[in-house]
């Protein structure tokens, strides 16, 4: 969904770094105090400062500033990606840096904007982690509140808040941010509504499109089938009953009939390169099922190459291959945190060939689950082959062939 030219996940991300734009303010309103610029001035050059502001004062300046900084910081990288599920071991860190930068914030500044960019984290929490350790996190992101509120104190250096008082303040804020958070977690789960939609309908088009294929190869093989067997058959009858009538008469009605029985044979060769080149043409387009099945895939990146030499006549392999595609494109969407996909068709020799490649994050090893076993029992029931390699860091590949010969 889009708005303005802008994704639902990017309008996330900008908002929240709207909301943190609007909190520092307070941050440069003190910064640009004329008395607090002198002090800085005199703290740098290491000078007496003026009698107004303590050294305590300029470092709780400088630790907001470096709060607000890292707080940041750590939101532009953690959210570069919103969507995706990739870089959750960065992403974990990140987190935490925001975490202890807004309840720095409110340290250093005595105030309650800490709760702001809490409320911040809570909406991009969904998209980051998995639903158990967001939730985990969002109760406990608040619960560090505690000391802040604790901390507190009025200008006669008491606490504001006790215990009691604290705790609720916690909670109250906890309210806020659960409301924020239970909005995005439903934004999610539309979002991923939204794709499963899409990658179902991008694969009801590729089996329509591939089982029209299919039913237009049968027919065309159905219809020489039938001018083979039917017509071919009449005209050689006919040939044979003109041989002989030629031999039982004479004169001009003998060159009738060898004019009817060369007329007859002309036929009989063109309906035969008719059939001849129906069958030839029967090839399954596979190429439109294959791009029906990746069109409007946000990401990864799909690059299709398919060769000008493919020609597929079984529909047995171009549903194999269809098939296989469809698990490889899922797989990637799902599990490898890629940002691009390659899929190659091709057909050399006396075998057709597919070979699959992502940038993801690969693994260390790989154990055959019911996706790889299903694709490689695909390929042995029609002779085929099919070997995959994977690393961590360089992605996940795949080898397949399918002999043209196929067993039966």
């Amino acid at each position: 969904m889009r708005f303005l030219g802008l994704s639902h996940v990017n309008w996330l991300r900008y908002a929240g770094l709207f909301t943190y734009a609007c909190v520092g303010i307070p941050l440069l309103r003190e910064s640009l105090d004329a008395s607090r610029l002198r002090a800085v001035l005199a703290w740098l050059l290491n000078r007496p400062l003026p009698g107004e502001i303590s050294e305590a004062d300029i470092s709780a300046l400088i630790g907001w500033w470096v709060a607000y900084l890292a707080f940041g910081v750590g939101f532009w990288f953690a959210t570069r990606d919103l969507g995706a599920s990739r870089a959750r071991f960065v992403r974990v860190p990140l987190l935490a840096v925001m975490n202890l930068a807004a309840v720095a914030i409110s340290w250093f500044s005595q105030s309650g904007l800490s709760g702001i960019l809490l409320l911040v984290i809570a909406g991009v929490l969904p998209w980051m982690l998995s639903s158990r350790a967001a939730t985990i996190w969002a109760i406990l992101q608040n619960a560090s509140l505690l000391p802040v509120f604790l901390g507190l104190k009025d200008e006669f250096g008491e606490p504001i808040y006790g215990w009691f008082d604290a705790v609720l303040q916690s909670f109250l804020y906890l309210g806020f941010s659960s409301f924020t958070f239970a909005t995005s977690v439903v934004a999610k789960d539309q979002a991923e509504a939204r794709e499963e939609q899409r990658r179902l309908n991008s694969e009801l088009r590729a089996t329509r499109a591939l089982l029209a294929e299919s039913s237009r190869i049968a027919e065309r093989v159905r219809i020489a089938r039938e001018l083979h067997d039917l017509v071919g058959h009449h005209l050689t009858v006919l040939t044979l009953n003109l041989e002989v009538a030629s031999h039982l008469v004479s004169g001009q009605a003998q060159d009738k009939v060898r004019q009817a029985q060369s007329v007859a044979k002309l036929l009989l060769s063109d309906v035969r390169e008719v059939v001849g080149q129906m069958r030839e043409e029967a090839e399954i387009d596979l190429g439109a099922a294959l791009k029906a099945l990746t069109e409007g895939v946000p990401e990864p990146k799909v690059h299709l190459n398919l060769a000008d030499t493919l020609r597929i006549e079984d529909a047995r392999f171009a549903h194999v291959l269809l098939r296989t595609a469809q698990e490889l494109l899922t797989n990637c969407m799902r599990h490898a945190d890629a940002r691009n996909f390659w899929l190659a068709l091709s057909q050399t020799g006396s075998r057709i060939e597919l070979s699959a490649r992502d940038d993801g994050r690969g693994v260390e090893a790989i154990r055959a689950g019911n996706g790889l076993s299903g694709m490689l029992e695909r390929f042995q029931e029609v002779g085929g082959g099919l070997t995959w390699q994977s690393a961590p860091g360089k992605g996940f590949s795949i080898d397949a062939w399918i002999p043209l010969e196929a067993k039966p």
